[in-house]
């Protein structure tokens, strides 16, 4: 039997359930995916052609069940009296193991009768009778008997139960539709505006009315668009990328790796409850929260009306000064999270530009390593996991009842805006809730086993001798309870102005003009500011000067004696840093001989010429001279003085 064959002589044949065209034939094995299918073996069931001309040829197991016995029957019919010709055996089981239950059960109902023949004739008893005993138990023809007894003929007892199974494929035929029809159908349902297939449906009929075209029934074209078209496929033309991921399944991290405060990571949340704030305003507050990820523990929180920069410096100064310092941190690159206070000096920030002067943030300067992670990502942030059973058991909260406004406009309760929550009684609602969400036992992560809860998980590990923890000083805790900002020092003084307050110390004389990090407590401006370099090494404290009024002598006074008091102390350190007096390095350098030059001596003298003897008079009367010339001088210059030639 020839096995083989390629697309237009498949067309050629007219086989049910086969295009009758060869680009037809192409369209559905590229459909079909016919070039990359291989059988139980792993042989492939398509190959180039040999000889001239080229091509592919497809195996015929590759064709639809009614046409493999189509044309199973042909070549028995073209060659006869010949020995059927038989499929090897792992195409015989491949194809076996593509076929129906329904099918299968046949096969093994054949397949015992053929047993009982055998037997019957072990136990003595001729062929003949034994097919007609078990024809008449399992209410057959011993011609039947026979026809299944052919179908097994020479092959093994192992590979009679593939063979015995059913060949028809039953109503095979598909409606006929124009290609073109077909393309438009799918282009029209396939977008992400969703239609209806009955909305397509009819505007497909008025098209294809225009142009001519064959086309199905609504039920039998829906049926077979969705028989053909992967449902891949339907859902990235219909629903998008995002819908593709959830096709894929969802990847299962295993934090057993990490032990407690190892890793963390840190979002927002923002409540769906109005909350008014101290300065009136009414808005619902955004939470910053910190939680471990080996134990799922919310590690430390804090409220804010935005997600900044302070409410994530404050929140894991929170846990810096509970738990310690994490060597881990995954977070998104927001705003708030990728800020050059937070995360400033990281090679990979992913946000702005860095600059060699930018100031060292603090989970840089504490050696935390960062993790970037996409944003609403649930599978590498679990505190999205979190926030959403907190919006069940603290946002919904009785006590809350009238506040809560509902995740979105349209899910918003029918008693919305009636109430609206202090800030102080949100805070403690808040803070049992997230205590309650720690406790609660029974967590079936793979780390509580179904039976421990996020605190006692994480206190198990916190406790272990083998785990080492490292702890925040006292410097730590202030450069995280600090805010921070660059200022450029004064060229002359050093001092530091910003938010209209100046800060200033004897220090920063000798930083004057430089580039300078700053932290202070943000609701205490006036308590002063520790300056830093950018590179994050301490310089000094920094008082607050204050300013004074124009007229207050008080005020000049202090001025006065801050002047006087470091013009002492610098002309001190001035003496400390130079020891030896001006004098004393006169001294030092009249002691030394330095002797006379010797005269130049010229390369080319000129003669003097002409009369000398006048030159040599002038030069022996020369004091005579002088001296009647400045008396006549000094006397016309005391008539201008005095006009009436009076002398004194």
């Amino acid at each position: 039997m020839i096995e083989w064959f390629t697309a237009a002589e498949l067309a050629a044949m007219k086989l049910p359930g086969v295009a009758a065209t060869t680009s037809g034939v192409k369209r559905a094995a590229k459909r079909l995916g016919w070039d990359e299918r291989n059988n139980v073996a792993g042989d492939p069931l398509a190959r180039p052609r040999e000889g001239r001309g080229g091509g592919v040829e497809y195996h015929y197991t590759l064709l639809p069940s009614r046409a493999q016995a189509v044309l199973v029957r042909r070549n028995r019919q073209s060659e006869p009296g010949a020995e059927p010709a038989r499929r090897g055996r792992a195409e015989l089981w491949d194809w076996y193991d593509r076929q129906p239950e329904t099918k299968k059960r046949k096969a093994k109902e054949r397949l015992q009768a053929l047993i009982d023949v055998k037997r019957l004739r072990r136990g003595g008893i001729a062929k003949n009778d034994a097919v007609c005993e078990v024809a008449r138990q399992k209410g057959v023809g011993a011609s039947t008997i026979y026809s299944w007894m052919d179908l097994v003929a020479g092959l093994d007892d192992v590979d009679w139960l593939p063979a015995l199974a059913p060949v028809h494929a039953g109503r095979t035929a598909t409606a006929e539709i124009d290609p073109a029809a077909l393309d438009y159908i799918k282009a029209d349902w396939l977008t992400q505006s969703k239609p209806s297939f009955r909305s397509s449906y009819e505007r497909l009929k008025m098209v294809a009315a225009e142009n001519g075209w064959q086309i199905p029934s609504y039920r039998t074209l829906k049926r077979r668009i969705e028989k053909e078209l992967p449902r891949a496929t339907i859902v990235a033309k219909r629903q998008g990328n995002e819908a593709i991921k959830k096709l894929v399944p969802p990847q299962e991290r295993d934090r057993r790796c990490f032990h407690a405060l190892e890793a963390v990571n840190i979002d927002g949340h923002k409540w769906d409850v109005a909350v008014r704030w101290p300065d009136g305003t009414v808005d619902r507050p955004m939470m910053v929260a910190i939680q471990d990820l080996y134990s799922n523990k919310i590690l430390g929180w804090r409220l804010d009306l935005t997600e900044n920069a302070d409410a994530v410096r404050l929140a894991f100064k929170d846990v810096f000064e509970q738990y310690g310092i994490p060597d881990h941190c995954w977070m998104d690159n927001g705003r708030a999270f990728a800020s050059k206070a937070i995360t400033g000096g990281s090679t990979t920030r992913f946000r702005g530009k860095t600059k060699r002067e930018d100031p060292v943030g603090i989970l840089t300067a504490l050696d935390v390593e960062i993790h970037w992670t996409l944003p609403y990502s649930g599978q590498s942030k679990p505190i999205e996991r979190a926030f959403r059973d907190l919006c069940d058991s603290v946002a919904r909260h009785p006590a809350f009842e009238g506040a809560y406004v509902g995740n979105s406009p349209a899910n918003k309760p029918e008693n919305y805006g009636k109430r609206v929550i202090p800030l102080d009684e949100f805070v403690t609602v808040v803070d049992q809730g997230i205590r309650m969400h720690n406790m609660r036992e029974g967590r079936r992560t793979l780390v509580c086993g179904g039976v421990k809860s996020f605190d006692q998980a994480f206190a198990e590990s916190y406790a272990r001798e083998d785990v080492a923890i490292r702890r925040a000083g006292p410097e730590q805790l202030r450069m995280m309870l600090l805010a921070s900002e660059q200022i450029r020092a004064d060229r002359d003084s050093g001092y530091l102005r910003f938010a209209g307050n100046r800060f200033w110390c004897e220090e920063l004389i000798g930083h004057a003009g430089e580039l300078l990090t700053i932290r202070f407590d943000p609701d205490d401006l006036h308590a002063g500011a520790h300056v830093y370099r950018l590179d994050g090494r301490y310089v000094t404290f920094a008082d607050c000067i204050e300013a004074v009024g124009f007229a207050d002598t008080a005020g000049a006074r202090e001025q006065a004696r801050l002047l006087k008091r470091n013009r002492r102390n610098i002309k001190e350190r001035a003496a400390l840093d130079s020891q030896m007096s001006a004098a004393e390095a006169a001294r030092q350098i009249a002691a030394i001989d330095i002797g006379d030059a010797p005269p130049p001596q010229a390369k080319v003298v000129r003669l003097i010429t002409g009369n000398t003897a006048r030159a040599v008079a002038a030069e022996a009367e020369p004091e005579e001279f002088n001296r009647e010339r400045t008396e006549q001088a000094l006397g016309k210059a005391l008539l201008r003085i005095h006009p009436g030639g009076r002398m004194d």
